[in-house]
């Protein structure tokens, strides 16, 4: 492998190269089957390995159909040093992994050696399987068949990953058992430390030329040093983000604090088993977990109603919440008081002690009397579930925080997606991510949209905030659906909107005698919905937000793409309104700065979902009128690719039918 360089290279020093490796002569078309040379492509590779050469940064829109992977990793491999590359999903991590990194590499010739890193969810942890094969505390004979596959997979598995155990679904309660989370996690003090699998994985990713990993990983590690990528940062010399459009999201989660009355109750459970296991004379365990137990009930029954959101400053004086919070607080302390006096007697309760502190220490921060410099910059919000209560702490921008990340020896960055800008303008992405004077450069879809493609906004239906919006859009989806044979999205913005056009579909596809699959988001797992959805050929699948990206359905089985409504965030989001009120306060106007990039680049991935290789054709229904009706409406068509468009049905029947309107 070429060596990294010690000094900054000269920019364009690599487009020979490239050019002869992206050539229909070249190295790829000789080693890749189906490769065939695109300029977008070409184009970006030459930016890539100049951003690589330079030690720069690099902000690289490519639109579906460039092929980025190919473009990025070509000159990681063969000029980036040592690389990592994060990915937007974990489903993308492994397909980088397992299919497109090692027919690069062979294509090339490169002896680079790669490793996978996932978090430690994703591996079985030995002392946890020990623990609960002893214990059993299972609560169904599905968990229980689940947990003798473990069991068994343990003796012949080389890397612990539950991805190779595709048998048991990811959401299977058992995995919560069998795997170990930051906070009860022995290591070097486990019996199993030798054979740890996320030990194992840790080391490869060391010595390994090439580390994929997620963005979820990656900036857990940054923000908690507890993934391993910390290990991996310092020496690396170039850092590539796919799906770079998700790391503003992905970074706030990360940067920001979230407390569960969930992790209290797990803390709840840990104790009572470590007690009773290793002093179960220090004290009446079952009593003192109770009393937490209790108050943690009484805290999340400080709102009865699930699905609330409320910023700190919404909770009323008079709220229950306040007098619960002290109350648990106090019960707390006593439970810390006496896992501190048994502490010496096993190393899991001292660990439970540990927890409990970390724990406190977050609750503080609610507390009415907390230092205001302390939530500087800072969004404090809670949301009640059915069965919790989750106390959040956002950071109000991400920017100064990622800034300083990238801070330290000089390395390569590349941010790549397919949507990062608005109109070919960066701005919006920049500023979240602290890289306004960072290069950008868009490369448009090799796709010939006017052809392939239409978009069509129907006219007569009412304002989206209007009773029965669903109802209307369900009204003007069906003949386009009926046009179509089936093979359709449809995508809403919300989970109730999913439910009720599905409700009425149902009924409507049964009064009619339409013989077309309907596939519901939440009905079944999303990776089974997918499949289900290209086996049939002519299905309908309702869903929302996770199918307006990273999904992928060539050929004919998806024609048309139905949105029901620009998807711009909820306006109860608490964190939204506090970043909106600081722009106000800096002169921008939140809704222009803030809300409407931030639709369109959410809008660009649902319309990505449609045209997918060079022969598809098909459907953009978007159903919003604000679309024709909002001067803000021609920066968002604008802003997709650039498709015929229409406001009759009859050219959307012609289209489908594949004659010329």
């Amino acid at each position: 492998m070429t060596e990294p360089l010690e000094t900054h290279g000269t920019s364009g020093q690599h487009d020979a190269e490239v050019d002869a490796l992206f050539a229909a002569d070249g190295t790829l078309a000789a080693g890749i089957a189906g490769f065939r040379p695109r300029q977008s492509q070409t184009d970006m590779a030459r930016a890539v390995a100049d951003a690589i050469a330079t030690q720069g940064t690099l902000l690289a829109e490519a639109g579906t159909g460039t092929g980025k992977t190919f473009a990025y990793l070509v000159p990681a491999l063969l000029w980036g040093g040592k690389v990592i590359v994060s990915t937007g999903t974990k489903n993308l991590q492994d397909q980088l992994y397992l299919r497109d990194i090692p027919v690069v590499r062979k294509a090339l010739n490169v002896p680079v050696s790669v490793a996978l890193l996932k978090g430690r969810a994703n591996y079985v942890c030995h002392f946890h399987l020990d623990r609960t094969l002893q214990n059993g505390r299972l609560t169904s004979r599905e968990d229980v068949g689940y947990l003798r596959e473990i069991a068994r997979f343990i003796k012949t598995t080389g890397s612990g990953d539950k991805a190779e155990l595709s048998r048991i679904p990811e959401t299977a309660p058992v995995w919560n058992l069998v795997t170990s989370t930051r906070d009860n996690c022995l290591g070097a003090e486990c019996a199993h430390y030798q054979d740890c699998f996320v030990m194992k994985a840790r080391k490869e990713a060391q010595q390994a030329d090439v580390v994929v990993v997620n963005h979820h990983l990656f900036f857990a590690d940054v923000a908690l040093k507890d993934t391993g990528v910390a290990e991996l940062l310092p020496t690396a010399n170039t850092i590539v983000f796919d799906e770079a459009h998700q790391l503003p999201e992905t970074a706030t989660l990360f940067f920001g604090d979230t407390l569960s009355t969930s992790q209290l109750m797990e803390l709840c459970r840990d104790v009572l088993a470590e007690g009773l296991a290793h002093a179960r004379d220090g004290a009446d365990w079952g009593a003192l977990v109770g009393t937490v137990e209790k108050a943690v009930r009484d805290l999340r029954l400080a709102f009865p109603v699930e699905g609330v959101k409320l910023a700190y400053q919404q909770i009323a004086d008079s709220s229950p919440f306040f007098p619960a919070l002290a109350h648990l607080k106090a019960m707390l302390a006593h439970l810390i008081e006496v896992l501190a006096g048994q502490a010496e007697r096993a190393e899991t309760i001292e660990q439970c002690r540990e927890r409990a502190v970390e724990l406190a220490r977050r609750l503080d921060a609610w507390a009415p009397a907390a230092d205001p410099e302390e939530r500087a910059g800072r969004v404090l919000w809670l949301e009640a579930f059915s069965q919790s209560l989750q106390l959040h702490q956002t950071p109000l921008s991400i920017a100064p925080i990622f800034s300083r990340q990238r801070e330290g020896p000089p390395r390569a960055w590349i941010f790549t997606s397919a949507t990062l800008a608005v109109k070919n303008d960066f701005t919006h992405y920049s500023a979240q991510m602290g890289l306004q004077d960072a290069p950008a450069r868009t490369w448009p879809s090799p796709f010939d949209y006017g052809r392939q493609a239409l978009l069509y906004v129907p006219t007569s239906l009412p304002e989206p905030n209007s009773i029965g919006y669903t109802d209307a859009v369900v009204d003007a989806a069906l003949p386009v659906i009926e046009a179509s044979g089936g093979r359709a999205f449809l995508l809403c913005t919300t989970l109730r909107a999913v439910r009720r056009a599905a409700e009425r579909l149902r009924e409507e596809f049964e009064r009619r005698n339409h013989p077309w699959p309907l596939l519901v988001q939440g009905e079944i797992g999303r990776t089974e919905l997918l499949d289900k959805f290209r086996a049939a050929g002519n299905a309908v699948l309702i869903g929302s937000q996770s199918f307006w990206e990273g999904v992928d359905v060539r050929g004919d089985a998806l024609s048309v793409v139905i949105i029901d409504k620009l998807p711009f965030a909820p306006p109860d989001d608490p964190v939204l309104a506090a970043r909106i009120a600081d722009m106000e306060k800096r002169g921008l106007n939140g809704f222009m700065h803030h809300q409407l990039p931030e639709a369109i680049i959410t809008l660009k991935q649902g319309a990505g979902r449609l045209i997918r290789d060079e022969s598809d054709r098909g459907v953009l229904m978007i159903c919003d009128p604000r679309l024709i009706s909002k001067p803000y409406g021609r920066r968002i068509w604008q802003s997709l690719p650039p498709f015929a468009r229409t406001r009759e049905f009859a050219t959307v029947q012609a289209f489908l039918m594949n004659e010329q309107p």
